[in-house]
């Protein structure tokens, strides 16, 4: 009787924080577009242990089950950046993706332009998926990825607020708009070295690629990392 109680405040709590995060994300002010960045954007890690595989994720989670059963099967260990709004309609994967020992990032809530917007824009976009990521792992998220790689000096300066590290890539498989598995792993592999991160996405190509590309880092003498443990926490 306790733990069908403790379970049932829990997932009140859960539901309340989910209803909270959703009316902030929807309640934005005018944006202004901006250019620059600052000195807390990484796009590799210079003296990186090994290469991080990123997943950007607002759709297809069963291609997300597909990712993580392949990472699993390869002892492999990759950092999602998720986006609020499908983390508000994928609570277990996102669980999931967190109990397997990946890490996991922001990516927005609404995937908006944040080059566009201002300092208290940026902040309204960010925190609420940052808020919600931290309800549903118990633990701090530590970076964030804006979508399509568009930030501006508010955009940092709301991360530099929140405590988060802006993320951008050292190689892109541009695997949303090339259909072609072939295409996406010679543009994860070719001349891959120790300090990079590779940015993907959860499409049908990238799936198929995967096991490739994972065995070609295992026998190149690489190893997976999250983003965090290759910028050396």
């Amino acid at each position: 009787m306790k733990s069908r109680l403790i379970s049932v405040i829990t997932n009140g709590v859960l539901i309340l924080t989910l209803l909270a995060v959703s009316l902030i994300g929807f309640a934005g002010k005018g944006a202004v577009a901006v250019s620059g960045s600052g000195d807390n954007v990484y796009n590799c890690a210079e003296n990186g242990c090994g290469v991080s595989l990123m997943f950007n994720v607002y759709e297809n989670t069963s291609n997300v089950e597909k990712i993580l059963s392949i990472l699993a099967e390869n002892d492999a260990t990759a950092t999602f950046f998720i986006g609020g709004c499908w983390a508000d309609d994928n609570v277990d994967a996102v669980r999931k993706i967190y109990s397997d020992g990946h890490e996991v990032a922001s990516h927005g809530y609404f995937h908006k332009d944040h080059s566009r917007m201002s300092l208290e824009d940026n902040l309204q976009e960010i925190r609420p998926g940052v808020k919600l990521l931290n309800m549903i792992c118990g633990d701090e998220i530590k970076l964030f990825a804006p979508p399509s790689g568009a930030f501006g000096e508010n955009t940092v300066a709301a991360c530099a607020e929140l405590g988060l590290k802006v993320i951008m890539w050292s190689r892109d498989t541009v695997d949303w708009r090339d259909d072609d598995r072939g295409i996406v792993f010679t543009r994860a592999t070719q001349q891959l070295k120790n300090g990079e991160f590779i940015l993907m996405h959860p499409k049908d190509c990238t799936v198929e690629a995967l096991p490739e590309i994972l065995s070609y880092i295992r026998e190149n003498g690489l190893r997976t990392v999250t983003v965090s443990r290759n910028l050396g926490e």
